[in-house]
């Protein structure tokens, strides 16, 4: 008899396929940014996504309670600010695992700005949804960037591995953090980590190879997939970006065979 699985064993296997890796678009910018190209009409959105098998969107609580995610992971966003705050990098609780579980959601996730002037307030409150998830059997995806007066390099590998670590040692169950810029320092973040490991899009690239490259070269680190944004939905073909971005992560297709799924050339 096979032992009994917990809940978040089974909430995770909605978000990460049999290969242990995941394509998750996050879609919760409406706060931070407000309804900027892409995020107008949510459920539009959202269906192109699933169109192109997308693993997990991550919303928050208001969206999430008026959109059909399809058979799509869901993640339930609980940090928030806006950039019209005199601070932006303060990230405040602004929903509970409670929430989520009423939802339905399979992950919630929580974002740490590491250096920030707040950076304490950040951490009580990760580690307090840490200890919510676990009551709850709710897996954890924390959201952990090197962000402040005294971060010069918010990719430098030294600053990314100790955010990662950080959300690990607080308990997290996926951590999301900023690229080094190459596989073997981004190896280094990987390995000093004992949680899966997904790197995150940032702002809007200049090119889809740029993008595609920056997640095969993660893959090839030891990452266990991605999460990003605008450089999906904001895409002209957001069903086409998905489906490149996840052959790169689940089928381990080279760039050009990306670059081709999305009919672009080299």
């Amino acid at each position: 008899m096979k032992p009994l699985e917990s809940g978040k064993k089974r909430r995770l296997k909605r978000i990460f396929r049999s290969d242990n890796r995941t394509v998750i678009v996050p879609m919760d910018h409406g706060v931070t940014i407000g309804p900027v190209t892409g995020l107008v009409n949510m459920q539009a959105t959202i269906d192109k996504l699933l169109l192109g098998d997308v693993d997990a969107v991550l919303l928050n609580r208001g969206i999430a309670k008026t959109v059909d995610t399809g058979n799509a992971g869901l993640i339930i966003h609980l940090s928030g600010i806006t950039v019209r705050c005199p601070d932006p990098n303060n990230k405040v609780q602004i929903g509970s695992v409670d929430d989520a579980v009423r939802l339905g959601a399979d992950a919630v996730s929580v974002h740490v700005n590491v250096g920030a002037k707040q950076e304490d307030s950040m951490l009580a409150t990760l580690g307090k949804v840490a200890c919510d998830c676990d009551d709850f059997g709710m897996p954890l995806l924390a959201m952990m960037y090197p962000r402040g007066p005294n971060i010069k390099d918010s990719h430098d590998v030294e600053v990314v591995a100790h955010a990662a670590r950080l959300g690990a040692e607080l308990g997290a169950d996926i951590i999301k953090t900023n690229y080094t810029g190459d596989a073997e320092s981004f190896k280094a973040v990987v390995d000093s980590c004992h949680v899966p490991v997904i790197i995150a899009g940032g702002p809007k690239a200049e090119t889809t190879r740029d993008v595609l490259q920056m997640v095969k070269d993660s893959m090839t680190a030891g990452g266990a997939g991605l999460s990003i944004g605008r450089n999906v939905f904001q895409h002209e073909d957001p069903t086409k970006m998905v489906k490149a971005l996840s052959a790169l992560v689940h089928k381990e297709a080279s760039v050009d065979e990306a670059m081709n799924i999305l009919g672009e050339s080299k």
